[in-house]
């Protein structure tokens, strides 16, 4: 069975044939779906699965700046102003949502090597 990015790279090349359409809310629906279908299965999400569970929406309002309770597809609807428009845009947020923590990792070993160089005493 393929695990989400492996499906979420399907949907995106023929949305047609996964998710009826190229829709933000299809593709919102359809992940909620796949995770419940998968833990009723007994398939343990991964690390980078469960990350994108809980943090994806949060850093989505976070960027957007925005409180509300409405799903990461409705803002990226909002903001898109069209429903094909979010398809396509989802993905180029989950790029940088997953980029994030690369970055954030150089920069950490980019900070350990300063450290490493302080001259002591």
């Amino acid at each position: 069975m393929s695990g989400l990015f492996e499906m979420l790279n399907k949907i995106h090349k023929k949305p047609g044939m996964y998710i009826g359409r190229a829709s933000a809310t299809e593709l919102f629906m359809f992940i909620v779906g796949y995770r419940t279908a998968r833990e009723e299965l007994g398939f343990e999400p991964t690390e980078k699965e469960m990350e994108f569970y809980g943090d994806f929406q949060p850093w989505l309002q976070k960027r957007y700046e925005v409180s509300t309770s409405g799903s990461w597809a409705r803002i990226i609807e909002f903001y898109t102003n069209n429903e094909e428009r979010a398809f396509y845009r989802f993905y180029e947020l989950l790029d940088e949502f997953l980029q994030r923590d690369s970055h954030s990792e150089g920069e950490r070993v980019k900070e350990k090597e300063k450290v490493g160089n302080v001259k002591t005493g």
